[in-house]
């Protein structure tokens, strides 16, 4: 018995759920899967498969056996696709994890084009705003925005800045007017981004001019965790917003928010938060690694003009 073609054939019929429909899928006869199964599971001394006439199915060892398998023949798969992607032309699968909001402003439009440019990848891309674990989520590339010294054991690639803007809708400082500083925001209904705490947290925005540095402790009626909630209460006047500026460019020129303190880089941190790509060691020599990030920092370097 070859062990390696019994196991992809029982992924395929734990797939399939029946052993004809393997078959036609493996490009086999139907008898050829019956005695590949039978001889798997008297090697191993298990039942791994329930046949009844309309359906095969998993035992409890066949599920637990099946798991393992899976995992298995997915690392030698990797470990295979990853001496192919060591030479000069990228190739196979690429798995990469990229922020909600952002990915659908500034990834998508050029995602296009990388794939021209790179026609035997792949992109599996994930799409979630949490911080990804590039180890059990199997990710090649996490694009992130934050503070790149988070997890020293990653490859990290300063892709762009992500200079932050305070924007306002003219209908919310119509009626309750501009602050003059960055100090008067202490007056005024703040939308917040919530980095953890709950809505008690305190929360502080740092402004930098010439003259130095000041930081303000915000207060408002709405905090969460997704930027695309915090634009569209800023659209509907319901308070001043510190957003990406690739968020609100769009709006700041169709004169649907003005912005505030334009003397002052702003942020919501003491330090610097960029746009970045992390991987892990391990795929320092993928080709299409490599390529992926050079792509986005040629792209991401560029203005966004949309």
């Amino acid at each position: 018995m070859d062990k390696l073609q019994a196991l992809n054939t029982l992924l395929e019929v734990a797939r399939e759920g029946g052993f004809a429909k393997a078959a036609r899928r493996l490009g086999v006869a139907t008898s050829s899967v019956t005695r590949l199964m039978d001889a798997l599971e008297a090697s191993l001394g298990a039942a791994l498969l329930t046949r009844t006439p309309r359906k095969v199915s998993l035992t409890d060892a066949g599920v637990a056996y099946v798991d393992q398998v899976g995992r298995l023949l997915d690392d030698l798969a990797e470990a295979d696709e990853s001496v192919f992607d060591s030479g000069a032309a990228p190739v196979g699968a690429l798995r990469v994890a990229v922020p909600s909001t952002f990915g659908r402003l500034r990834l998508a439009g050029h995602l296009a084009a990388f794939m021209a440019e790179h026609p035997r990848v792949v992109l599996d891309l994930v799409v979630a705003d949490h911080y990804a674990d590039l180890v059990t989520e199997r990710i090649d590339v996490a694009v992130r925005i934050g503070v790149p010294d988070r997890d020293g054991t990653l490859i990290v690639r300063k892709l762009a800045d992500n200079p932050r803007v305070v924007v306002a809708s003219g209908g919310y400082l119509r009626q309750r007017g501009t602050p003059a500083s960055p100090a008067h925001l202490a007056e005024h209904e703040c939308l917040r981004f919530a980095y953890g705490g709950g809505p008690r947290a305190r929360q502080e925005w740092t402004f930098r001019a010439k003259g130095g540095e000041t930081r303000v402790e915000v207060q408002g009626h709405l905090l969460s965790n997704n930027l695309d909630m915090l634009l569209q209460a800023a659209l509907a006047g319901r308070g001043i917003a510190l957003l990406p500026a690739w968020l609100v460019d769009a709006d700041v020129r169709a004169g649907r928010l003005v912005r505030l303190f334009d003397s002052h880089e702003a942020s919501p941190h003491e330090k610097a938060v960029v746009i970045h790509a992390a991987y892990l060691p391990n795929r320092r020599q993928s080709s299409k690694v490599r390529a992926l990030v050079r792509f986005l920092e040629a792209r991401l370097a560029a203005p966004d003009t949309t």
